[in-house]
């Protein structure tokens, strides 16, 4: 473990003109949180009320106190001076106390320690004793002029559990009796909704129960004020030698199968399309190229890819089977979103390992959470690409601002 010089944390109690009051700006506005003057300890904040400002938690064995915000996790040992964040130790100013069974942080956590260790989403005015979250308030770039505050931005996101109702997708030669590919579509969906709304992302989902969606319609729940479209669904193989060992994950967004095996994938989700009732207005599944030829959604595939690769990232940390990489494919489902829009393959329903790990609970909540992670991840970095309120929902300055 390696511990971090007092150099790179300053000492806050000793600084004069401790404020009596700490602001936190974030997508609920701006709330005020009391300073407490410790004297022993020196200026303290209450966790409870600083942590739900922020869309925090915070929990405690008594001995140490696990804080999160979004994906990060930090460890106050309790009564101590010192604080973890993955496998480094940073010494603080002042040790995490607990009174009268209410957790209080040292000033420092909200005025140095997470604008150092997260800058890119943290700021701290001295001045004003105000923290600004800045993963969800954004500035807007006004030419020739300084940044100025813009309206809290909200981030939407809509989650496509594929199939459902009497389109029960693949039956899944591994997974239990009863339950097939829009089952465990859905239970992973309703994780994913929970875990994105926790951080603050707005969700809309295409269902929430066993019931059928055209094909043709759900990219039509990803509106203008709509980041990201996932779909989620589970992939398997034709019965042919070996086929039981192909396993993995992989995530495609829209354009030209490269591959065979892309365009085998295609085949098989669109082939959703037979559930359709016979008026519904139906996407073409080769006919991209009127997309591709537009600056405007040529820019949302961009995106995609992006948010493609941090959905691969995510997962691979939690997924045991091999990483099977970004591609690209004419699927139906996507050419209707118009709008940066993924399709997720959490795994091969033909192997036995990845069906555990599609329909156990635990590790469905271990995807649920990793996808959340990369979709939070990807939300962020294009605030902060385009530093544009407007602009987050409407891809089109990928230097940002």
């Amino acid at each position: 473990m390696l511990l971090l010089p007092v150099a790179l944390l300053t000492l806050v109690a000793s600084t004069p003109g401790t404020p009596s009051f700490v602001t936190v700006a974030s997508s609920g506005g701006e709330q005020r949180i009391p300073v407490r003057m410790d004297a022993t300890e020196g200026p303290m904040i209450p966790a409870g009320l600083f942590l739900s400002a922020l869309g925090g938690s915070a929990s405690s064995d008594g001995i140490w106190a696990d804080v999160k915000l979004g994906s990060a996790t930090f460890r106050f040992l309790i009564g101590a001076s010192v604080l973890l964040r993955g496998d480094r130790m940073y010494p603080l100013a002042a040790p995490a106390r607990t009174h009268h069974d209410s957790l209080f942080l040292p000033l420092q956590f909200a005025s140095e320690t997470l604008p150092l260790l997260h800058g890119d989403r943290f700021r701290y005015d001295l001045a004003e004793a105000k923290l600004s979250d800045l993963g969800v308030v954004r500035t807007v770039v006004h030419a020739n002029s300084a940044r100025k505050p813009s309206a809290p931005l909200v981030r939407r996101v809509t989650i496509d559990p594929g199939h459902g109702g009497r389109d029960p997708g693949n039956p899944g030669k591994y997974l239990p009796r009863g339950v097939n590919e829009s089952h465990v579509n859905l239970q992973v969906g309703l994780l994913l909704r929970d875990e994105l709304e926790a951080r603050g992302i707005k969700v809309t989902m295409t269902r929430t129960r066993d019931t059928l969606i055209d094909l043709g319609r759900r990219g039509s729940y990803c509106s203008d004020d709509c980041d990201l479209f996932v779909s989620l669904h589970v992939n398997s193989l034709p019965a042919r030698a070996g086929y039981t060992n192909v396993r993995g994950f992989e995530t495609y967004f829209l354009a030209e199968a490269r591959t065979e095996d892309a365009a085998r994938v295609a085949r098989m989700e669109n082939e959703a399309v037979r559930f359709d009732p016979p008026d519904a207005t139906l996407p073409d599944a080769d006919g991209i190229d009127f997309i591709l030829k537009d600056l405007q959604l040529n820019e949302h595939l961009r995106e995609a890819a992006r948010a493609a690769e941090l959905i691969q990232e995510e997962l691979g940390k939690v997924h045991s089977g091999p990483d099977r990489g970004v591609k690209q494919a004419g699927l139906m489902v996507l050419n209707t979103a118009r709008r940066p829009a993924l399709l997720v393959e959490m795994g091969y329903a033909t192997n036995r390992e990845d069906a555990r790990l599609m329909y156990e609970k635990a590790s469905q909540r271990r995807l649920a959470k990793a996808m959340a992670d990369a979709i939070e991840r990807y939300v962020n970095e294009y605030g902060r690409r385009t530093g544009d309120t407007q602009a987050a929902a409407t891809p089109g300055n990928p230097d940002g601002g």
